[in-house]
């Protein structure tokens, strides 16, 4: 057998490209996300409206809101994310089920008693809810099971206010799983006919921490996004996982085949826009990761932040990408090129409001080029437009 490398001239958009895609989304191209939070979830919309094989690799290393509750109580990896990327890439057309998406979606009220609130689980448990009426069997029987999972599992001070459903009835499904997240993930993307794959990078327990320049470390990701506490007042150094969520413990750990072989199929892979450190480096720290990014030649593609990433404390542009690159490199052998790892860096320059200009003589020097075009338009400003990012996307692949 014979293997040989072709290569094509580009045109941003490509009119015949992203109309073939849109009429047949079914036989739409691999595209790999390495994302995490809820930056990518509007786009995602889209994005299934021309291909229903992407990929999402999640990381699972959330410690706010109300998966911070869930992974104190079962000592597990985060949902949230994974429970909110399936639900963007569920189908909306008739053949979806637009019941279960709802009940996914639903919060319990963060204003009642926890003994209101466990009534109110019981009642769904039993399938005598009105959220859960709608949904036909054998779907609802099994929602129940699972969601009687975690019920039966719970502590007694465990908090049910502002819980969210979808996030109870995954947790269920994990532990009833012999805590493997895999099983869940796909039961219910058959049952919404999630269009795409959607994983977590990996299946472990662990915690997000930095190293800041000040000489401080953080250990949860919450404290490095600048939501749920102040933003950082020093640049992070270098991040890690630990085992422990509040002592320095740096564990190892390390993608599994089915997700390494995900990696190596794909067409195109894309570093996207989100939180830099805790939802796009984060999935780039297990073993395996950066050598299987490397053993695929699909264009790999970073699309910065616009505005300002809490995260990016005195960064700007051009040290994104030399960041970006170092931490891919941290995984691979030493003589990887960077070519094997980032092709292009895709932004708009006229339209788009960044932390700085991007030099162009540093990515020469670092052999990533430059794809500025239209992807800000004026109703979606100061935010990438879907439309026009997508068809970006789908024109490189």
């Amino acid at each position: 057998m014979t293997s040989i490398r072709v290569t094509r001239s580009l045109t941003i958009p490509d009119a015949l490209r992203i109309s073939r895609y849109k009429k047949i989304p079914e036989l739409g191209p691999r595209v790999l996300f390495f994302s995490g939070g809820s930056a990518l979830n509007s786009l995602c919309k889209t994005l299934k409206n021309y291909t229903h094989n992407s990929v999402h690799l999640i990381t699972p290393f959330d410690s706010g809101g109300s998966s911070a509750e869930l992974r104190k109580a079962f000592d597990m990896p985060s949902i949230g994310d994974l429970r909110s990327r399936l639900m963007a890439l569920a189908d909306e057309s008739v053949l979806g089920h637009p019941e279960v998406v709802a009940l996914f979606n639903h919060r319990l009220d963060k204003h009642l008693s926890q003994e209101t609130l466990k009534a109110e689980l019981a009642e769904l448990i039993r399938g005598k809810s009105p959220l859960i009426n709608d949904i036909a069997n054998p779907m609802r029987k099994l929602i129940c099971n699972q969601l009687g999972y975690f019920f039966n599992a719970m502590p007694k001070n465990f908090d049910l206010r502002g819980a969210s459903i979808g996030n109870l009835i995954l947790t269920g499904g994990y532990l009833n799983n012999h805590r493997h997240l895999d099983p869940i993930i796909f039961l219910f993307s058959k049952l919404v006919n999630v269009q795409g794959t959607v994983r977590a990078i990996v299946n472990d327990d662990l915690h997000l921490g930095a190293d800041l320049e000040d000489g401080s470390e953080l250990i949860g990701q919450h404290l490095l996004t600048g939501k749920e506490v102040p933003p950082l007042n020093s640049a992070i150094n270098q991040i890690f996982l630990s085992e422990h969520p509040d002592i320095k413990s740096i564990k190892s750990t390390a993608i599994r085949k089915k997700t390494r072989k995900l990696i190596e199929s794909a067409e195109l892979i894309c570093y996207p826009p989100g939180s830099f450190f805790s939802s796009l480096l984060a999935n780039l720290i297990p073993e395996g990761v950066g050598k299987a990014i490397a053993e695929n030649d699909c264009p790999k593609v970073y699309i910065p932040n616009l505005g300002s990433d809490p995260e990016q404390f005195n960064m700007d542009l051009t040290s994104s990408v030399e960041r970006l690159l170092a931490q891919l490199h941290a995984g691979c052998d030493p003589d990887t090129s960077n070519q094997q790892l980032l092709n292009f860096v895709l932004l708009d320059s006229r339209n788009g409001i960044y932390p700085s200009r991007l030099s162009t003589a540093v990515l020469k020097s670092l052999n990533v080029e430059l794809i500025d075009t239209r992807l800000v338009s004026k109703q979606s400003a100061p935010y990438y437009d879907n439309e026009l990012l997508v068809s970006a996307l789908m024109s490189l692949t």
